[in-house]
Formats: structure tokens, C-alpha cells, sequence
């Protein structure tokens, strides 16, 4: 390399000072960002760290204004169909958009994760609801290339995987559009169907299974967006049972045939003998049980 030339690029990598402040450039003169630098962030904390979000699924009613804002184009029929997988199907935004056209199976009910969590595999299953979302983008789909199930419709890379970014952030923009004020992510739909769920006496270990959960503590998590007025008005509606009478305390008392020793002691109270020996009759009976318990069949 010249002299010149590699003057010329240490100057414009080089801090460049103007007007008080620091600029970077790189080799071709473009005004560079710090945040592109090495270590930028080293250190630093991020900005949502301590941040806790409430476990406030959003209701049916909410869920279905967003839907309707998305329209019927095809652009419309894409996130609508995403929803309906999310919030009646229970994926995760990445095993939603994970699917393949061949991973459906409406006669089962069922949609099928390659990679869930962890690489681990499983079928998840689906309302009729859900289905028919999906039906009206399928048909929207078969003009695309084959793959994703939730692809690019536009530009050079049309069919291949839509990103995770790019579909939160329809999301929020649907949801702001519709007047839905409540945090309207995926994760959030997933809450919704757990909580759904649970209000129709589905038992936790159905519902651990089909939100692909290891530990029964994480899907207790996701009940935990019940409305406490539902919990308040289950406690208000229980009715006092009829209380029943305690046991007699003599007819708990062993029988005084079975409080007799076999031989000896006080001898039976009531039985059909008034002295210590007992009954030829009932030590043959005795004898007779003690050789059938004793049979091998």
C-alpha cells in the first residue's frame, strides 16, 4: 500500500471533531455509530433489567377488535392467522413461526413443533376457530413459494420465514390502531390460552403438555392472569355442606370375637360359650380358613 493511501485512511478512521463533539467515520468518510464499536455496550446494564410485567392476558374481546383492525388483504390474513395460532393454539412467537405448511393437521386438530424449547418435539392441538383462520390464509399462501407456513409476501425474499421482529411489531401497531391499550405481545397471547384453559376445568398436567413446559411451576406462572374478581366471586358462590354426624365411638370398638385370644385369656362376652374354651364348630372353622388362605391359587 502507498504512503498516501495509508495516510489518507488512518485520518478518516480517525476521531474527527466537529462543533464540540465527537464524530466516527469510517474508511469510505460515512459517520459511523458508536454502538457499532467493540465493547459499546461491556458493562452496561440493559434498560429493562428489573422490569416485571404483570401476567395480564388480554381478553377474548380485545384479542378479536385486533384481529378485526387487520382487514382481509393479504397482508391482514398473514397476522390474523399468526394470532389465531398464538392465542387458540398456545406457540411461542418462535414455534408459531417455526411451522411449515405440511406441520397442519386439521382432521387431528393438531400442529406439530419440530423445535420447541429445548429441541424438544410435540403436537399441540387446536380449536376449529383457529383453523379456519388458517384456511383463509392458506389459500393466500399457495401463490407464495413453499416453506414457512408464515412467510415473506413481498420483495426479493418472499417465502422465506418471517422475522420475529417484523411480526411483534405489526402486533403493537394493530393493537395501537384498535384502541387496545393493554401490552399486546405474543407471550402474552400464549397467557391468554393457558388462562383460558384453566376456566374450563382443563387440568394443569393438559395444560403443562400443551404449552411444552418441563416444570408444573412454570405453567402455574401463566395461571396467575386469572382475574382476582374470578377468584373472589368462586370463593362468595361456595355453600356450607351438610355437616355429618360423628361415628359412634362403640361401633368403632373391635367385636369381642375378634379381641379374644385363640387360646386362654378372658374368653368371649357374648359368645356362644360361657367358659374359656371355645367352640369345637368355630376352632374348625378357624382351621378350615387358615388351610384355604394357605392354598397357592
Amino acid at each position: 500500500m502507498r504512503p498516501g493511501l495509508a495516510g489518507m485512511l488512518i485520518l478518516r478512521e480517525e476521531l474527527v471533531m466537529s462543533s464540540g463533539s465527537v464524530l466516527l467515520v469510517d474508511a469510505a468518510g460515512r459517520r459511523r455509530s458508536p454502538a457499532t464499536m467493540p465493547g459499546y455496550l461491556a458493562g452496561r446494564a440493559p434498560r429493562n433489567k428489573g422490569m416485571h410485567y404483570p401476567p395480564d392476558p388480554p381478553r377474548a374481546e380485545e384479542i378479536v377488535v385486533v384481529m378485526r383492525q387487520a382487514g382481509q388483504d393479504r397482508h391482514g390474513l398473514r397476522i390474523r392467522a399468526l394470532i389465531a395460532v398464538l392465542w387458540r393454539g398456545g406457540l411461542r412467537i418462535s414455534e408459531a413461526l417455526a411451522l411449515n405448511e405440511t406441520d397442519i393437521d386439521e382432521r387431528r386438530g393438531s400442529l406439530l413443533i419440530r423445535h420447541g424449547k429445548g429441541d424438544k418435539r410435540r403436537e399441540a392441538g387446536m380449536d376449529q376457530f383457529g383453523f379456519e383462520q388458517l384456511a383463509a390464509w392458506l389459500t393466500v399462501r399457495v401463490s407464495l413459494p413453499p416453506g414457512a407456513l408464515f412467510c415473506v409476501i413481498d420483495g426479493s425474499t418472499r417465502g422465506r420465514r418471517w422475522a420475529a421482529s417484523a411480526a411483534r411489531a405489526e402486533l403493537r401497531e394493530l393493537a395501537a390502531e384498535a384502541g387496545v391499550r393493554r401490552r399486546f405481545a405474543p407471550q402474552q397471547l400464549r397467557h391468554a390460552h393457558a388462562v383460558e384453559l384453566a376456566r374450563e376445568g382443563v387440568a394443569v398436567n393438559i395444560i403443562q403438555r400443551q404449552l411444552g413446559h418441563t416444570d408444573l411451576g412454570t405453567t402455574s406462572t401463566y395461571l396467575q392472569g386469572i382475574d382476582p374478581s374470578e377468584i373472589i366471586d368462586a370463593v362468595r358462590s361456595r355453600r356450607p355442606q351438610p355437616s355429618q354426624p360423628p361415628p359412634d365411638s362403640r361401633s368403632s370398638r373391635p367385636s369381642a370375637a375378634r379381641r379374644s385370644p385363640a387360646g386362654g385369656g378372658d374368653g368371649p362376652r357374648n359368645g356362644c360359650c360361657s367358659s374359656r374354651t371355645t367352640c369345637s364348630s368355630s376352632s374348625q372353622a378357624s382351621t378350615t380358613g387358615a388351610a384355604t388362605m394357605q392354598k397357592p391359587w
